[in-house]
């Protein structure tokens, strides 16, 4: 259940392990954080509170290259996947020993998976990216970082499931799911399905759906509005964490991180912060148009880390949400469904995201 890029790259590993996959989806009424994200495949800032996280997110990384050849060889999409390694620019020294500290701290953790970085001055900075502006101080760089284009994933995804024989059935909302000794039975206004197992992929809608099953997930929307530049000449040839050129042209300006509720409209405020920040760390910026703006809600956590859990008894069913659907669409697609294809179980690294950390007393 869920049709966007979590559901679909599930689904993809599901159908390429043989299973007969129906996909269930809201269609466009849905609250679809995969039409509206930034598209980042990125690690350097990922897990540094949560280790396994960090784990989860570089092997992503390094399977994105085969989801992608994958989905070009057997649909002739190219999803515009690059790994030319992004940065984190920074506008103060404050910023460059904060981010310096938090990358300390995690790579003194005793067993985490480290990966790569360097801590640049403005001067280096200034010699890989000869765009920046003066009032950059320094960034973070990490090879691990890239990027693609969510539009030509999402189509590529619904176009390998039909190759496969899959269903995707749009305008199909669940009511209901009722557990039977053999498996679900999903009912909404369109009928009802039966099925032996169940995954839920729903985004924002697992909050309501997972209770059903048993399990929770306990999600709320966090608005992020991003700008969109008229096409220019390339130049931006690296992801940074809150600026990137798509595949197009086009300039994505982004980042904000507001508490409202399921309201996902834009406001010139944020908005004229994050294009001022842009255009201190790239000048040329200011000449040009911008021809949209647009918000989407992301799928949150209490901790912001993802939610994966499964059924411990009863048919099979799995509950997934993730507000990092693009960077973990490798795992999702390569490991995790074939995995719950395969043993119905989710795979050992995921046993730190179940719901239950939320349950934890706090030290008094």
């Amino acid at each position: 259940m869920g049709g966007g890029i979590v559901g679909a790259s599930i689904a993809f590993g599901l159908a390429r392990s043989g299973e007969r996959v129906v996909l269930l989806d809201e269609g466009d009424i849905a609250f679809r954080a995969s039409r509206g994200n930034f598209a980042l495949v990125w690690v350097q800032s990922k897990g540094l509170a949560l280790p396994p996280y960090a784990a989860w997110t570089q092997q992503s990384a390094a399977e994105w290259h085969e989801l992608a050849r994958i989905l070009l060889d057997e649909t002739g999409i190219d999803v515009a996947h690059s790994q030319p390694g992004g940065f984190t620019l920074c506008l103060s020294q404050k910023e460059v020993d904060a981010r310096l500290n938090k990358l300390k701290q995690f790579h003194n953790l005793p067993g985490v998976a480290q990966f790569p970085y360097e801590i640049l001055d403005h001067d280096e900075v200034k010699r890989r990216l000869p765009d920046i502006g003066n009032k950059v101080v320094g960034a973070v760089y990490s090879p691990l970082d890239g990027h693609a284009n969510p539009l030509l994933l999402m189509r590529s995804l619904h176009n390998y499931l039909t190759i496969k024989g899959a269903e995707y059935r749009p305008a199909h909302a669940v009511d209901s799911i009722q557990t039977e000794a053999d498996g679900f039975r999903l009912k909404g206004s369109w009928g009802e399905i039966r099925t032996a197992k169940l995954i839920l992929a729903a985004g924002l809608g697992n909050a309501r759906l997972a209770p059903m099953v048993g399990l929770e997930a306990p999600v709320k929307p966090s608005r992020g509005q991003l700008i969109v530049t008229e096409k220019t000449t390339p130049f931006l040839h690296n992801p940074m964490v809150t600026i990137r050129q798509t595949n197009e042209g086009g300039i994505l300006i982004g980042d904000s991180k507001e508490e409202a509720g399921f309201e996902n409209v834009t406001g010139t405020g944020v908005l004229s912060v994050m294009a001022d920040r842009a255009m201190q760390m790239f000048p040329r910026l200011r000449h040009l148009n911008v021809v949209r703006t647009w918000s989407a809600l992301r799928v949150m956590s209490p901790d912001g880390f993802p939610i994966y859990d499964q059924t411990n008894s009863g048919p099979p069913a799995f509950v997934t949400s993730c507000h990092s659907g693009i960077t973990l669409a490798g795992v999702h697609a390569i490991t995790l469904g074939p995995a719950l294809s395969q043993t119905s179980r989710l795979p050992e690294i995921l046993t730190a995201f179940t719901p239950k950390r939320f349950h934890v007393p706090a030290h008094q």
